[in-house]
């Protein structure tokens, strides 16, 4: 229990750092996209999804992205897509972009060597795309000057942290209120830890946001440039 208590003090503590990460971290970052910005001049954001497909989640959030007329981004596990093939297919069927996030979910922190260079080569052989975004939001240098030549790595603007237990619902609501910014690339999670938070309030950050008039870009699968 105490160390319960701790872990939740300290991720209140931290919380805003992850929910939008700070400059510095950013500047740390050089290869990677935290914001987009339209050629256009227009208000956008950009919903990605991460760690799916799975059949717990991946149906609903189509579903109710088809609902409400928004196409997103989502960054897929490898094992996952192997797994459930069909649902790959079907994320692609309904108009949306998908993004390599490794085969195994890795934690490159943890991760030394080439074997994080090969689980990403690995489920680049499930996921037919030219983007990346390292799960857990980071990757040693010489990892990232390795695969920026060939992927376009997109980090993020926001993170709703609705994979927390520690964050409820309505906080994820909150942070897509108090964070959300012309070109913000936004963290949601197709996943199981998730999925029912997101079925509270997906539909009100999506309303919410097209209030406020913005629109949904999607950030397409092939760079032009890789």
């Amino acid at each position: 229990m105490k160390n319960n208590w701790l872990e939740k003090a300290f991720l209140n503590l931290v919380g805003p750092w992850i929910e939008s990460p700070p400059r510095f971290f950013r500047r740390t970052f050089l290869t990677g996209e935290f914001r987009l910005k339209d050629p256009e001049g227009r208000k956008m954001v950009y919903l990605t999804f991460d760690d799916g497909p799975i059949p717990e989640s991946t149906p609903w959030l189509l579903d109710t992205l088809d609902r409400l007329g928004v196409k997103a981004t989502f960054f897929m596990v490898g094992d996952n897509v192997r797994k459930y093939p069909r649902l790959y297919d079907e994320v692609l069927a309904r108009g949306h972009s998908v993004g390599n996030h490794t085969m195994h979910h890795l934690n490159a922190a943890k991760v030394m060597g080439p074997r994080y260079i090969r689980d990403v080569e690995e489920a680049a052989g499930y996921i037919d795309s030219g983007l990346l975004r390292p799960p857990h939001g980071w990757m040693q240098l010489w990892q990232r000057v390795f695969l920026c030549d060939k992927y376009r790595i997109i980090m993020y603007d926001l993170v709703t942290r609705d994979y927390s237990k520690y964050v409820s619902a309505e906080r994820v609501f909150d942070n897509v209120r108090k964070y959300s910014r012309p070109g913000s690339v936004i963290v949601f999670h197709d996943s199981l830890k998730s999925i029912d938070k997101l079925r509270l309030v997906l539909p009100r950050c999506i309303e919410w946001l097209r209030s406020e008039g913005y629109e949904f870009g999607i950030i397409p699968s092939r760079n032009p440039d890789k």
